[in-house]
């Protein structure tokens, strides 16, 4: 069995913010969900996250669950563990121990290191990368043999030992009675004066160090630069495996893909395209360019949203259009529907949102209003400009002005311009 520690507990200095570095938003999600994403995803359920900076808030977003442990002096790596002696005592088996704020781990990469950690009999098992400019990173140094000696922190190395570029992760498989016994040992000898958890591995037996091939694995994020880095590894990711899905995205390079997203096969996504964490769109749709789609949509197969278009909350149904200069809002969109150049569904009063129900066949004239809560029946439409406060529009009816009415059966000039544009 096996139990994962997130250390979390830092503020993020470099970052410049209020917010907690673990909550940088990245690609719809905090830093942190995407380590917790990953852990998960490997199979461990077991969690400990280390708080500390604003421990309450990271509570907060993060959820119920998950085990807390608050770090209340920052004193180091090796002190966010020796935190955590309470909810490791009786453990017999496996800790994982990783970083909240280097969100690029994969679940494969945890699974692998797990899996040599057992093979290896190790006591310890850390992973590892080398990068081009290893500046600020632990050293990982080995003898002749190949063989992992130490980890020595920047900041203590020598110039020599600088020049090594296979860096410390900071992520680690212990076993666990042999890191507690391990953690009683370290002492603050070192430039920071702190805790520093490498300083455990001399007092085990078996240790390994794994170096990963995709060292943006273990890159952490501690400036916003590194945030922009970190958001186009994992946006690039996310873009390929809807591909590798069978959608097509025209453009990667100019769109943007965020977590939680489904996108049926046969989908089409046009340049210059933000879909946003939480949507789902069904096969054979056509998204972009220029568009928007928000958290809480849905779309349907078949359906379109296209040139300067933003959707959010709302559910588009099978073969509904919004190709252009629309607004849709909290609505819900039939089969069929057509929304004209312009439209914009008013959901927003100033202190509540509404919603707008659009049914099967409707087609809103260009530049209508629909002022929500408001209900089109099937295969009404609005005439060109009009103005929908509120109400009931009936199936089949034509509405035109400000406010919108009724048009009388019989004006076909009127009911021509009705139709948006398709």
């Amino acid at each position: 069995m096996t139990k994962a520690v997130i250390l979390a507990a830092g503020k993020g200095v470099r970052m410049k913010s209020e917010l907690p570095k673990v909550l940088q938003d990245i690609l719809g999600a905090p830093i942190l969900s995407h380590v917790l994403t990953a852990v998960r995803e490997a199979g461990i359920s077991d969690i400990i996250v280390v708080v500390g900076f604003q421990a309450d808030r990271v509570r907060e977003e993060i959820g119920s669950d998950v085990t807390y442990v608050e770090q209340r002096e920052r004193l180091g790596t090796g002190h966010a563990l020796l935190c955590c002696q309470k909810e490791l005592a009786g453990h017999d088996g496996e800790v994982l121990v990783l970083t909240g704020d280097a969100p690029l781990i994969r679940a494969e990469t945890i699974r692998d290191l797990l899996e040599l950690h057992r093979k290896k009999g190790a006591q310890a098992t850390l992973l590892s990368a080398e990068l081009e400019d290893p500046t600020g990173y632990g050293r990982v140094l080995r003898n002749e043999s190949g063989e992992m000696t130490r980890v020595v922190e920047h900041l203590d190395a020598s110039e020599e030992e600088r020049q090594v570029r296979e860096v410390n992760s900071a992520e680690y498989v212990f076993d666990n009675k042999a890191l507690l016994g391990a953690l009683e040992k370290i002492e603050p000898r070192n430039a920071q004066k702190e805790y520093y958890l490498p300083d455990v591995l001399p007092h085990l037996n078996q240790v390994h160090a794994w170096c990963v091939a995709d060292a943006t694995e273990i890159l952490g994020i501690n400036s916003r630069k590194d945030l922009a880095g970190a958001g186009a590894v994992m946006r690039k990711r996310f873009l390929e495996q809807h591909m590798d899905a069978g959608v097509t995205i025209v453009d990667p390079s100019s769109t943007f893909i965020e977590v939680n997203v489904e996108i049926g096969i046969d989908t089409v996504i046009q340049p210059f395209t933000v879909i946003r964490a939480g949507v789902q769109i069904g096969p054979n749709c056509e998204v972009g360019p220029f568009s928007q789609v928000r958290a809480g949509t849905i779309l349907e197969e078949h359906a379109e949203v296209g040139n300067f278009v933003e959707v959010k909350n709302s559910h588009i149904g099978r073969g509904s259009k919004a190709k252009h200069l629309a607004y849709v809002g909290d609505a819900r969109l039939g089969e069929k529907v057509n929304i004209g150049a312009g439209t914009i569904t008013a959901n927003y009063d100033g202190k509540n949102k509404h919603r707008s129900n659009i049914g099967d066949g409707v087609h809103t004239g260009s530049n209508s209003v629909l002022v929500a809560p408001v209900t089109l029946g099937k295969g009404a439409k609005t005439g060109a400009g009009a103005v929908v406060v509120g109400g009931t529009v009936a199936e089949n009816t034509v509405v035109v002005g400000v406010p919108a009415r009724a048009l009388k059966r019989g004006s076909e000039k009127v009911e021509s311009a009705s139709e948006g544009g398709k």
